[in-house]
């Protein structure tokens, strides 16, 4: 692809590398920007910028958020004794959605994956082990997605949990195997949680 300026080369390049973005959308979209006005490309510029600026993890759940202690974790209302157990924020959504759900969550940050190189320490597994140590949290519910990767980090967790004698649940299966939670409609992923079942007896 042969481009007349290098600002548009290196815009182009850019946003290409966003996941499912080619060179020819890339290029779409960045020729799009160049039609609005200047103002409301700023705009967006400015809030990406402010975005990796100023992000932060809960301390409590590592879901991502706008203070220290998101939302969800500061709101006394939620069950403290329920912890579900996801992938990402995309997941954490998703359960919300549903409204179905009313105790807090924990954020893993990815999925067990020796393919890529990711192994439990790269996980915020360890934090969710130590948080259920001081005994506030009567139940961990996995709810990850059925796929190879979902199932191992599942199991590693049920046997670093085992041991401490707490009830462990996983969703009901009515989402297919393979698919990622935040691509589940609201009523079917509102049921699986509503009824889901004892971990040891999914295998």
């Amino acid at each position: 692809m042969n481009f007349s300026s290098k600002l548009l080369e290196n815009a182009v390049n850019e946003v290409a590398q966003l996941p499912g973005i080619g060179k020819r959308t890339a290029l779409r979209m960045v020729l799009h920007l160049l039609k609005q006005p200047k103002s409301q490309t700023h705009n967006l510029a400015n809030s990406l910028s402010n975005l990796v600026d100023n992000i932060k993890l809960c301390k409590k759940c590592h879901n991502i958020s706008d203070v220290d202690v998101c939302d969800i974790c500061a709101n006394p209302s939620r069950n403290e004794e329920i912890i579900c157990v996801v992938e990402d924020v995309r997941d954490v959504m998703a359960i919300e959605n549903t409204s179905q759900f009313k105790g807090l969550y924990h954020v893993l940050g990815g999925k067990i994956s020796p393919i890529e190189g990711v192994g439990p320490q790269n996980l915020t597994i360890e934090s969710l082990i130590e948080k259920v140590k001081l005994g506030t949290i009567k139940e961990v519910i996995f709810a990850l997605s059925s796929t190879i990767e979902g199932d191992t980090t599942n199991f590693y967790i049920f046997k670093q949990l085992e041991k401490l004698q707490i009830k462990t649940s996983t969703i009901a299966r009515g989402i297919a195997v393979g698919d990622e939670l935040q691509y589940a409609d609201e009523i079917t992923l509102g049921r699986s949680i509503l009824n889901r079942i004892p971990f040891d007896k999914s295998f």
